[in-house]
């Protein structure tokens, strides 16, 4: 538990303190967004503001994850070791994303095919890795299996070992995108999507605490209660690495924010909430303590589907935040909204992983 705190603390004061020093930096390169066109009008003020942000998340939860580490005089785990790998890897995916679209001075950065082949490379390798390291009881950091709050018996490995490690390399992928790209969605208004993943990967420090205390590897009776995951202690060191990451952040980014994360930032956190869902068997009860993620994720497939069958829109604007901003909403209203509403998800979310421990 100390470990986690210090993760979680020393990754705070890295971003807070971090952020304004980045942010010198970003200005004197002139480092700034582009704002879209067809967006809000009231974003054109926010043209210029320093952007990259997701730097220095990545970086405070790096150090928050070494620096915990060193503290308990431990050593890293496979599947925290993974997860890292998959939130750099979009990070990177990401930044040069912002990069182009600064460079250029255009709203669009890397065009959809080079950025689909850079995160089906990283998944690919991420999920390939996730089913090796065996660990006491061949227990590997990903199942095969597809899980709701643990593995639910549905096993894609059914066809064989070379389909099966196909099937679980899509599946896996699907994951890691769907997340990534809703993250990258929500990022649309000062603090939205930092405060979002704030809630959500807290919901994963105490889910990943809860498997530790429940782990069938330290339990002297294993039954259906307990968990197979590889290495939750070390999941929930990089989850409160990553929320002490965003607290700072958010100091900064709320409105009027000085810095934004980018792509940089929402593809990273969107990939590690991917990789968390996946090494903690939770990959569908994820889409229920990350349910706002996935509600602006809809509206904006609602508002293109229903758009290319009928030519007419169902909102002023997706995704949804923007709606309501044409609306005559404030900004900061929406986002104080959107986060009531994401953590009555989370706690619905966390209700329903201890209610299927009880009943199990």
């Amino acid at each position: 538990m100390i470990a986690v705190l210090v993760s979680g603390a020393t990754a705070l004061a890295v971003s807070l303190f971090g952020t304004p020093l980045f942010i010198r930096f970003l200005v004197h390169r002139n480092y700034g967004q582009f704002i879209r066109q067809d967006g809000p009008t009231a974003h054109f003020t926010k043209r210029g503001t320093p952007t990259m942000g997701g730097v220095v998340i990545i970086g405070a939860t790096l150090i928050g994850y070494t620096g915990a580490n060193i503290f308990a005089g431990r050593l890293p785990n496979a599947s925290g070791l993974l997860l890292l790998f998959l939130m750099v890897g979009l990070g990177v995916i990401g930044f040069l994303d912002d990069y182009i679209k600064i460079s250029r001075q255009r709203s669009l950065g890397l065009s959809p095919k080079w950025k689909m082949i850079g995160q089906g490379a990283i998944g690919i390798v991420f999920s390939v890795g996730a089913l090796q390291f065996p660990s006491a009881g061949y227990r590997t950091p990903a199942s095969t299996e597809i899980s709701f709050s643990r593995d639910i018996g549905i096993d894609l490995a059914f066809a064989g070992t070379t389909l099966g490690l196909l099937l679980f390399v899509i599946w896996s992928n699907f994951l890691i995108t769907a997340w990534s790209n809703a993250v990258n969605l929500t990022d649309g208004l000062d603090g939205l999507a930092t405060g979002v993943s704030m809630l959500v990967f807290g919901a994963y420090v105490i889910l990943t605490l809860w498997q530790t205390n429940q782990w069938c590897q330290i339990l002297s009776t294993a039954g259906p209660s307990c968990y197979e995951v590889r290495d939750p202690r070390d999941l929930s060191i990089v989850a409160a690495a990553i929320v002490g990451a965003c607290f700072g952040f958010l100091w900064w980014n709320a409105s009027p924010a000085k810095i934004f994360m980018g792509d940089t930032g929402s593809l990273a956190l969107g990939g590690a909430l991917a990789g968390l869902s996946i090494l903690t068997r939770t990959e569908v009860l994820a889409a229920i303590i990350g349910g706002l993620f996935v509600i602006i994720v809809l509206s904006d497939v609602i508002q293109i589907g229903f758009f290319k069958m009928t030519g007419r829109r169902v909102f002023k604007m997706a995704p949804l935040h923007h709606h309501f901003e044409l609306m005559g909403w404030g900004e900061v209203t929406i986002v104080i909204r959107f986060w009531i509403i994401a953590a009555l998800f989370v706690s619905v979310g966390l209700a329903i992983f201890y209610a299927e421990w009880i009943v199990g």
